[in-house]
């Protein structure tokens, strides 16, 4: 059973240079359904439509997951038909189960400033997260874009990153003045420290002496969120304020999209409905007759 995943994988990132990490979510998920197969003594080549169907759509799992199961399993039974190693598609009928538009978190402005105060930046390690912090919120960045920006990447002088996204794509995102001069602070007097003599190109590196990682990059985040009062913020939620906050300030939505890094702008518009939202929940809050 883990032999079509292990080829559908390597296809997938010779083919259309996935990264790791959704390799890995298509594995996990492949390897959850392959194990409810072979209590059935089913494998790939011989399970049909229904049994699939039923060893994807378990009741104890949230439509996501379900929705995201199937996924895989479409890519899956797609590599062997074209490979030859099945002549039909059991996927072919099988519809992912309904979602509900999941609006991402409201994070103010408030917010922000609060989260970005917080560092104490007299020391290597608190200037290095005041830095992160600011370009996170600065650029959008997703988390692993974050952690694996290399020096080189980086123009202070002109205020921009060159970033690589998802489906090995590169674009260039500028700095604010303000993540411009925290990210020269942090170079100047803390990333060496933390290297003590050690070579890295990383931009942001840990106590370790190597490159921050994406569990470290999500902990400092959580951490300074949690003592601004903030609840349940990931560095994913810092990507969704960037994008948020320049919507309310009326940035158009193709820019917003070429900034994220999404290739749909149907990805990018849904924080034209959080934007909504927030404005709903001021007339609400503040109209006389809200």
């Amino acid at each position: 059973m883990t032999q079509p995943i292990e080829s559908l994988l390597e296809h997938l990132w010779l083919s259309e240079q996935l990264s790791t990490n959704t390799l890995n979510s298509y594995r996990r998920d492949l390897c959850k359904v392959a194990r409810r197969l072979q209590a059935d003594k089913l494998d790939w080549l011989s399970v049909n439509d229904l049994q699939l169907a039923a060893a994807v759509f378990v009741a104890e799992e949230k439509p996501s997951s379900q929705a995201r199961a199937l996924s895989a399993c479409k890519r899956l039974f797609d590599y062997l038909q074209v490979y030859g190693q099945r002549a039909d598609l059991p996927t072919a009928h099988l519809s992912s189960p309904k979602l509900g538009r999941h609006l991402p978190a409201i994070i103010t402005e408030a917010h922000i400033d609060a989260l970005l105060a917080t560092p104490i930046t007299d020391n290597p390690l608190g200037l290095r997260d005041k830095a992160l912090l600011e370009l996170m919120y600065a650029t959008g960045l997703r988390v692993s874009e974050a952690v694996q920006l290399q020096l080189v990447e980086m123009d202070l002088n002109r205020g921009l990153i060159s970033t690589i996204g998802k489906g090995n794509k590169q674009r260039l995102v500028p700095l604010g003045e303000e993540a411009v001069y925290w990210l020269q602070r942090y170079l100047a007097d803390a990333r060496l420290f933390l290297l003590k003599g050690r070579a890295c190109d990383a931009l942001f590196v840990s106590q370790k002496k190597v490159a921050m990682s994406r569990q470290l990059a999500w902990m400092i985040v959580n951490k300074y969120a949690q003592a601004a009062g903030i609840q349940h913020l990931s560095p994913h939620g810092l990507r969704h304020a960037f994008a948020t906050h320049l919507v309310n300030h009326g940035a158009d939505l193709r820019v917003v999209q070429m900034l994220l890094g999404h290739a749909d702008i149907g990805t990018t518009q849904i924080y034209t409905h959080v934007a909504n939202e927030r404005l709903k929940s001021m007339v609400h809050e503040h109209h006389p007759r809200g």
